[in-house]
């Protein structure tokens, strides 16, 4: 065992463990060695010598009287105080003795199991601090290295020797990687198991366009402006509702930066996403009118729902010129609206007066109201 603790510093140093844990991991498996080699019924523990540089096998007795029954029933926690005094004159009854277990004498079958298990442990505790890693990580984003792409087009990252996976569900439409790309992704799960850590990755997350904003704009990151809600269709369109509690700072603003240079970064992260930007407000019809746009709308009305399962119902009054507005290309737009507030969106829409024109009936309708007001009016 000379030496035991240079070659303890040597092997953090290369694992990037702290020289602590490696000391106690190394200590553990000699205990667990000894009891298998001598007796597992005995009290062991190991002490460092700095001066020497190695470890020490202790075992601890407790003194006791030479006729007491104890003894000689538990042989490996009690000594007799005759034998005791063998080693020292100045033991008493009630005292501990130590006294150093040769690790020398061991078999080699023992050394073997010993550095078979210091193996084993070691890795394991690297393992262990690893997962505690990337469990504090989870729902941030974490960057690796393409390794693989199988046939299923499932992309493999490695991260930190660990390879993780973004499953093609995961992935942004129309997004293509090759072995040696950099790759940005959220940490969606972690786990381990007997085969080692497992690590989910994501990049269809609303969690990613919020992460991404934290490193474009330093308000977001230092707590002035705070991301209230986001809601996004991977690849095509994302709504993000932003708020500050400084008079000061324009949320919007900020988000976007100067002639939109820092959502343009986001958005080309995203495999050139559209991002709008919102105000957020804590009244649902104010705020369901901002995540409606570029719609404008007369009114809403806002229903609770009939079942506690469902969200509420918003019913939202508008032009029916803003109609496809409301809509957008392909539902995009009022689907992500929903999705940002939380509320089912139904449109209710009002003839436009280019439709009374080109509409006779509902023209005349609209005079004759019209007039019948003015009397009144008189």
């Amino acid at each position: 065992m000379e030496k035991i603790l240079d070659i303890i510093e040597l092997i953090a140093y290369e694992k990037g463990l702290q020289v602590s844990t490696v000391s106690q991991v190394v200590k553990d498996s000699i205990i667990k060695m000894a009891k298998k080699e001598i007796d597992e019924n005995i009290e062991y523990s190991v002490e460092e010598n700095q001066k020497d540089r190695t470890f020490k096998l202790i075992q601890t007795l407790s003194v006791c009287e030479d006729d007491d029954i104890i003894a000689s029933e538990n042989p490996h926690k009690f000594m007799p105080i005759s034998k005791a005094r063998e080693m020292s004159q100045d033991v008493n009854i009630g005292d501990e003795v130590k006294y150093e277990l040769s690790l020398e004498d061991m078999s080699r079958n023992a050394v073997n199991l010993l550095f078979k298990d210091l193996e084993f442990n070691i890795q394991r505790t690297i393992e262990n601090q690893l997962f505690e890693k990337f469990k504090s990580n989870v729902g941030k984003i974490i960057t690796g290295v393409v390794v693989r792409v199988d046939e299923n087009q499932n992309t493999f990252i490695e991260i930190d020797e660990i390879r993780g996976i973004l499953p093609i569900k995961n992935r942004i439409k129309g997004e293509k990687f090759v072995v040696g790309n950099t790759v940005s992704c959220i940490l969606k799960h972690v786990g381990i198991d007997r085969d080692g850590i497992h690590l989910e990755l994501s990049r269809t997350t609303p969690k990613m366009l919020e992460e991404l904003l934290k490193l474009e704009v330093p308000e977001i990151k230092d707590g002035e402006v705070v991301i209230a809600k986001s809601a996004r269709i991977p690849g095509e369109r994302a709504k993000i509702a932003v708020y500050s509690n400084n008079p000061k700072i324009d949320p919007i603003g900020s988000s976007v930066g100067v002639k939109g240079v820092r959502i343009n970064a986001v958005s080309r992260e995203l495999h050139g996403e559209n991002i709008d930007c919102i105000e957020y407000s804590e009244v649902p019809e104010i705020f369901i009118s901002k995540a409606i746009s570029p719609a404008n709308i007369i009114s809403i009305k806002i229903q609770p729902p009939e079942d506690e399962n469902l969200p509420p119902k918003a019913i939202i009054t508008l032009m029916s010129d803003q109609k496809s507005k409301a809509i957008g290309k392909g539902g995009i737009n009022i689907r992500l609206a929903s999705m940002l507030t939380e509320h089912e969106i139904q449109l209710v829409e009002i003839a436009s007066e280019k439709q009374d024109i080109e509409n006779p009936e509902s023209n005349i309708s609209k005079v004759g109201v019209d007039a019948l007001q003015s009397l009144f009016k008189d």
